[in-house]
This record gives C-alpha cells, sequence and structure tokens, in this order.
C-alpha cells in the first residue's frame, strides 16, 4: 500500500513558486527524497492559476509518513510555509492494489 499527499500550496505574488525554489535550492526537498518509505517528492505547476504549486508527495505505508512528520524537517518546512505566507489544500489517496482495471487500460498509451 502506498499513501500518496497532494498538496496545493497558494500564495500571492510567486510565493509558492518562492518555496519551491528554496525547498529545492536548501536541499531540503532531496533530502526528503531521501527518507526511507518516500516514493515520490515532487512538485508541479498549475497552468490554471500562477499563483498554486502541486507537491505530490508519495509514502510507502502510514508508519513512513508518521515518521516523516515527527523529523525536524517538518519544522523547516513549517518555517518556509510562513515565510511564504502559503496556504494549503490537501488531498489523500491509497494506491489501488489491483492496478489499472483492462476497461481502462485502452485508454492509455504507453
Amino acid at each position: 500500500m502506498s499513501i500518496t499527499v497532494n498538496l496545493y500550496y497558494t500564495g500571492a505574488n510567486g510565493n509558492a513558486r518562492r518555496f519551491v525554489q528554496e525547498m529545492e535550492e536548501s536541499g531540503t526537498a532531496e533530502l526528503i527524497r531521501k527518507e526511507e518509505g518516500n516514493e515520490r517528492y515532487a512538485y508541479f505547476l498549475s497552468l490554471n492559476d500562477p499563483e498554486t504549486v502541486l507537491l505530490i508527495d508519495a509514502w510507502r505505508d502510514q508508519a513512513s509518513l508518521d515518521i516523516h512528520h515527527a523529523s525536524p524537517m517538518m519544522e523547516t518546512i513549517a518555517r518556509l510555509r510562513e515565510k511564504y505566507d502559503l496556504h494549503m489544500r490537501v488531498e489523500r489517496y491509497i494506491t489501488d492494489e489491483g492496478g489499472i482495471p483492462a476497461s481502462d487500460s485502452r485508454f492509455i498509451k504507453q
């Protein structure tokens, strides 16, 4: 089972993008990617809202995510969120263990 959390960071005047830039340039994002149980940590820019950035954050299981949330890394992230005055919307998904059904796979070009 994998847990994927989509975090939509929204700011003003380019602050969400500045937040991502600092997360990447400071090495914080890379440290998170190297944490045990992290499967994906990737930022994406919105075409519909230039003030919003999407983080797709995937973890092997709840225990891995709990360890991440208890780490000092979260304090760093929280400080940066405050620095850039970001607001968040969160979606959480559990991986479908059965995979993509045959009825859906005909719509996917590999």
